[in-house]
This record gives structure tokens, C-alpha cells and sequence, in this order.
């Protein structure tokens, strides 16, 4: 997944007005303080609250553990 790292900037998540992370495995943008994880389809990422997967606990720590 290739998103420009200026976007990566801009977005926040729609639900707490976070950072986000990339999980390129995954294709998906990760907001730890939501728990939520925003897909991205053909590199636009789908920021809606619907669209968006809960974290699992370990999925949770994992990130929240990759913080800067």
C-alpha cells in the first residue's frame, strides 16, 4: 500500500481526531485511541466510522506499543 506520507499527516480518525498508523499487511490505517482500524481500498483510505473494524486487544497493544 503506498500512501504519501503528507496525507499520512493530514488524516486523523474521524472519531477521536487522532494520529493515525499504517499497517501496509493489512492495508488499513489504525487508530489506537479509537481501537478502530479505517480499510484502504485501491490506496484511498475509507475513513468512516462504519467502515471500520474493531481492534483485538493484542492488535490494540501491538500499536499502542508502536507509538512514537
Amino acid at each position: 500500500m503506498l500512501i504519501d506520507k503528507h496525507l499520512l499527516t493530514i488524516l486523523v480518525c474521524p472519531v477521536t481526531k487522532t494520529p493515525l498508523q499504517i499497517d501496509n499487511e493489512k492495508e488499513e490505517l489504525v487508530s489506537t485511541a479509537a481501537k478502530l482500524a479505517y480499510p484502504v481500498r485501491d490506496g484511498i483510505p475509507v475513513m468512516l466510522e462504519d467502515e471500520a473494524r474493531a481492534l483485538s486487544q493484542d492488535e490494540f497493544e501491538f500499536w499502542h506499543s508502536k507509538k512514537a
